[in-house]
């Protein structure tokens, strides 16, 4: 079983590599205790981006949007969502090879978000977040061992 940091490290490594072959400036915040990962520079518009990673479920692209702290000693609060802190969530799904540009104004402020990638067993339509509506590349990237030589 991989590690988490490595499995969010390779979500990271997609979403730059995108961005950066779509041609935009990647800034990295120091430290690990930022409330978000990277600083997305398009033309005049500088925002604040949170990776995460997708994981295809039932049809969608699911991906938390929220920070848990429930692992804390004396946790204030269990949960913690990004609204004030990010504009976009960018998530990498490695089931679909894609990375996603999310909006934070685009989901509802509850833990989880989805992407949908299948139609719905209803066949609805209202309501639903499409996945192609949100991809804005994709990216092949395998796991991050280095060689038993190195």
């Amino acid at each position: 079983m991989e590690h988490p940091k490595d499995v969010g490290d390779r979500s990271a490594l997609a979403i730059i590599t995108v961005l950066r072959e779509l041609g935009h400036g990647v800034y990295l915040p120091f430290g690990e205790n930022t409330r978000c990962d990277l600083i997305l520079e398009r033309g005049d518009e500088i925002t604040r981006v949170q990776c995460k990673t997708g994981r295809l479920r039932k049809g969608a692209v699911r991906f938390p949007v929220c920070s848990s702290y429930a692992h804390h000693p004396n946790p204030r609060l269990r949960w913690r969502d990004y609204h004030g802190d990010v504009e976009y969530f960018a998530v990498y799904c490695r089931d679909t090879s894609a990375v996603y540009l999310v909006p934070i104004a685009d989901l509802p402020v509850i833990r989880e978000g989805a992407l949908r990638v299948a139609p719905s067993r209803n066949n609805q339509r209202r309501g639903v977040r499409f996945a192609a509506d949100y991809e804005i590349g994709r990216v092949a990237i395998g796991g991050l061992r280095a060689s038993s030589g190195a």
